[in-house]
């Protein structure tokens, strides 16, 4: 593993982590200043292909690399800043789904998004 991918991993290294690629990038920079943009960017494909982190869009605003990837979750949204937290809620959405819903689909994966707004936004 290069140095430059080492930081990419370690940038994303959290609970919670949701960043964008500019955000990787700039927090990259402040440990391994000599990180491209370009790295950053082909490394957060390359983590996302072998499975490791998630490309998350909860929005029309940039795309958000997650690397919770091996624990099933959905996300809670808060609609005004744009704030993402992992959630784990208990059961099977897949069995919430009828299965005359399905239209003869069978379904793999399942993506909920929960929106509303974070403690800081609801008390402004």
């Amino acid at each position: 593993m290069t140095a430059q991918r080492r930081v990419v991993a370690e940038v994303l290294n959290g609970e919670h982590v949701h960043l964008t690629a500019d955000e990787v990038h700039a927090r990259a920079v402040a440990r391994l200043p000599e990180i491209s943009r370009a790295t950053v960017y082909n490394t957060l494909g390359e983590l996302v292909s072998l499975g490791e982190v998630l490309e998350v869009t909860t929005d029309k605003r940039a795309k958000r690399y997650d690397p919770n990837a091996h624990q099933p979750h959905h996300h809670l949204v808060c609609a005004r800043c744009g704030a993402i937290r992992d959630v784990h809620p208990t059961g099977n959405p897949l069995a919430d789904l009828p299965d005359t819903e399905r239209f003869g689909f069978t379904v793999s994966d399942v993506e909920v998004t929960y929106r509303g707004l974070c403690p800081n936004c609801a008390g402004a």
